[in-house]
């Protein structure tokens, strides 16, 4: 269970830090109001499942997220941009301390699990920023380009950081594995490592054409490719 609310509150602090990311002036209010009803209900089920598997200290984290993506949520619907922003860094931050607190820093660092939230935020808010475009078909496509670089950066660190591990370590990672690990660790670099980015690229090529509905339906499986990767991950890092 604890590693469910792990997912979660990096799931939920990757799609809040994308929220702050986005440039407002691109997107409607709308998007954002959506959006931070998803991260409401990922903060909430977070804070539910955390008060019987974890000590009485950590649920208020996801708890002042969700009240916050909540009021944020509000804000974005009367079009107050400055206040939905100011929500959306509030929200980012507890659940950025939520990620960072979840677990024991020995087994996964905390730059590890907000880089890994990252990944998989940004990824999935690509994807719903894209279906977006359903709803404002004049909203430039500079925006979805630039989410799915952003994307692509956190990718990249989260690869860098997984190298710098391997060389640490100096252990060839599948040697002596059992045969659950070995496939968790295919898992791992075939889909979060290295196509991930293969999909991400694609999509942004798509743009090129302009077309976005293309551009979605592979941002449809980059998010696939993020989630089996980042939980492929988890469940190698709290193995070991």
């Amino acid at each position: 269970m604890t590693l469910l609310v792990d997912f979660l509150c990096r799931f939920a602090w990757g799609l809040a830090a994308a929220l702050v990311l986005t440039p407002a002036g691109m997107v409607p209010a709308g998007f954002f109001r959506v959006n931070l009803l998803v991260v409401l209900g990922l903060a909430t089920f977070a804070a539910l499942l955390a008060g019987s598997v974890l000590p009485a200290w950590f649920w208020p984290l996801p708890a002042a997220a969700a009240v916050a993506a909540w009021l944020g949520s509000i804000a974005w619907f009367a079009e107050r941009v400055r206040g939905g922003i100011a929500f959306c860094i509030a929200c980012a931050g507890l659940l950025a301390a939520a990620t960072v607190l979840v677990g024991p820093l020995a087994i996964v660092p905390a730059a590890t699990r907000l880089l890994s939230g990252l990944v998989v935020g940004l990824t999935v808010h690509a994807m719903l920023l894209g279906h977006w475009y359903l709803n404002a078909p004049g909203m430039r496509v500079d925006a979805l380009r630039r989410m799915i670089d952003v994307a692509l950066v956190a990718w990249a660190a989260v690869l860098v950081a997984t190298l710098a591990a391997v060389l640490h370590t100096g252990a060839v990672p599948w040697q002596g594995l059992e045969p659950t690990a070995f496939a968790l660790l295919s898992l791992r670099w075939l889909a979060g490592l290295l196509g991930l980015p293969a999909l991400l690229i694609l999509s942004r090529k798509t743009l090129d054409i302009p077309n976005t509905q293309s551009a979605t339906g592979i941002l449809y499986v980059a998010c696939l490719a993020a989630i089996i990767g980042e939980l492929t991950a988890q469940l190698l890092a709290t193995a070991a």
